[in-house]
């Protein structure tokens, strides 16, 4: 991992967002769009991998003390996360490429302290 081993103590939610990217992109998927914002929420990073687009919400935590970071994405931020792909996908910007599925995926991260090897884990088809 190079000059970002351990987890920024202030900017934990961008360097994991900079690590779930880079994650993805060693296992053959291709950044779309990063940070996509609307009315109905923001998708961390939107990817696809042959021929389905997955939405990927990124959780990160400094240790498992609270809970693991994936049990963040709850009901409510489920909704959310739906409506925002929906905007994606009518935004005119974006509809040229079609896709034969759409999933959405989470990729949590644990930063433990004491600059250890983040956990780095991805659910697919989440939910």
């Amino acid at each position: 991992m190079g000059e970002e081993e351990s987890a920024p103590s202030t900017r934990l939610g961008p360097w994991a967002e900079r690590l779930a990217e880079r994650f993805l992109i060693d296992r053959d998927y291709t950044i779309v769009t990063r940070n996509y914002r609307t009315r109905e929420g923001e998708i961390d990073l939107v990817a696809a991998r042959n021929d389905c687009l997955v939405f990927v919400e990124v959780k990160a935590r400094a240790g498992i003390g609270y809970g693991k970071p994936v049990e963040a994405v709850d009901f409510r931020k489920r909704g959310k996360l739906r409506r925002a792909a929906a905007a994606f996908l009518a935004d005119r910007e974006h509809g040229d490429r079609r896709y034969d599925s759409l999933r959405f995926d989470v990729v949590s991260v644990v930063a433990p302290p004491g600059g250890t090897e983040p956990i780095v884990e991805h659910i697919v088809a989440a939910f």
